[in-house]
């Protein structure tokens, strides 16, 4: 069994759908109805994968976020093959992922969703199509729909089922048409790139190896739509050509009103607000984020050590109340110098420590009758 067929059929039930809508207020056996049917059917894909997409915006963006932690942990493990190191980078690069929301999968996560429906479209123009037209129907596609949609003209003899590798009765009309919506589809997927890779990550984020490869798919990308263009079907180029120009709308859009920390987005962002509340008559607002101030270590106090076995000039050994009270003087030594210091500074003098009590032979306090 076709594993693509629920694909194949959801796929062929829309674009009979949305031409039975058309066809109310437009000609139904018009090319032109059959393309705006690819364009609804877009439009509903593209709109039920909108959270992916915005996913894959923030992916991306964190991904390359942490492109300069990821090239350290590379450098940290460089050179090193034992298990237990490779082991460890794994684990110190999950972690930067998970801290930073990144996924190398979320990315590409709605291209990979698109892909069924991309093919499933693709057999449904090359061999479907000429099938149903032929007498075998579809599911919801007939053979008269068939018929209108194999026979419907665009431009001359250009049909949707048509390609600039097999033009059909289109000749020559057929390639300049799909020549050009390759042309677009290039066109628009360049700057869809450039946006989402240089002008919405800060400059730090634009070096090293991941940037390097982004910059690479930059021009990749469109190029793998002059090698596989032009053998897809005319009505398959106007559902790729649609999905880019929404791929391009969608991430304007989102890059506009949440643009990365840093990057060129973002200060077109902070302009605009700023514009807006000139015209209201309101100051600019300061984006520039505000500096840490630390505060000083404080002093640590010093410590006032006590010789165990000191003696005294005699060479006799001191008793424990003299040594006792050659300690209680150092310490209110230190306490005034202190004192001292802090009232240079201008600061409010500690309060001087209460007084212990007499203290008898033994070193303890006498206790009052």
């Amino acid at each position: 069994m076709n594993p693509l067929y629920p694909i194949e059929w959801a796929v062929a039930w829309l674009m009979v759908k949305f031409h039975a809508l058309l066809s109310v207020f437009m000609e139904p056996d018009s090319g032109l109805t059959w393309v705006l049917s690819i364009v609804g059917l877009t439009v509903v894909v593209r709109t039920l994968i909108i959270p992916l997409f915005v996913r894959q915006i923030r992916a991306s963006r964190a991904m390359q976020m942490v492109s300069p932690e990821l090239q350290a942990v590379q450098k940290k493990y460089k050179g090193k093959t034992d298990q237990e190191s490779r082991q460890k980078m794994a684990e110190e690069t999950m972690a930067i992922y998970k801290e930073a929301g990144a996924s190398p999968f979320s990315s590409c996560l709605p291209v990979l969703l698109q892909m069924p429906i991309f093919f499933g479209l693709f057999r449904v123009l090359f061999y479907k199509l000429p099938e149903a037209a032929g007498g075998e129907a579809f599911g919801p596609l007939t053979s008269d729909l068939a018929r209108s949609a194999s026979n419907s003209t665009i431009l001359g003899d250009v049909t949707i089922a048509d390609s600039f590798l097999n033009s059909g009765d289109g000749g020559i009309t057929t390639k300049i048409i799909a020549g050009i919506i390759i042309a677009a589809m290039c066109a628009v997927t360049f700057f869809t790139q450039k946006q989402l890779t240089m002008k919405n990550m800060p400059k730090a984020a634009l070096e090293g190896p991941m940037a390097s490869t982004q910059k690479m798919m930059l021009y990749m990308l469109p190029f793998i739509y002059v090698i596989t263009g032009p053998g897809m079907p005319i009505g398959v180029l106007i559902y790729w050509l649609t999905t880019n120009v929404w791929t391009f709308g969608q991430q304007y859009i989102v890059i506009r009103a949440t643009p990365t920390p840093g990057s060129d987005a973002e200060k077109e962002r902070q302009a605009r607000i700023n514009a807006k509340r000139e015209r209201k008559g309101l100051e600019p607002l300061d984006f520039t984020p505000p500096k840490k101030v630390t505060a000083p270590d404080p002093e640590p106090e010093r410590n006032i050590r006590i010789q165990p076995s000191a003696k005294n000039k005699g060479g006799k050994k001191l008793t424990d109340e003299e040594k006792l009270q050659r300690a209680r003087e150092a310490r209110a030594k230190a306490a005034e110098e202190r004192r001292k210091a802090q009232e240079a500074a201008g600061e409010t003098p500690d309060a001087p420590p209460k007084s212990g009590g007499a203290l008898n032979k033994g070193g303890k306090k006498k206790r009052k009758k």
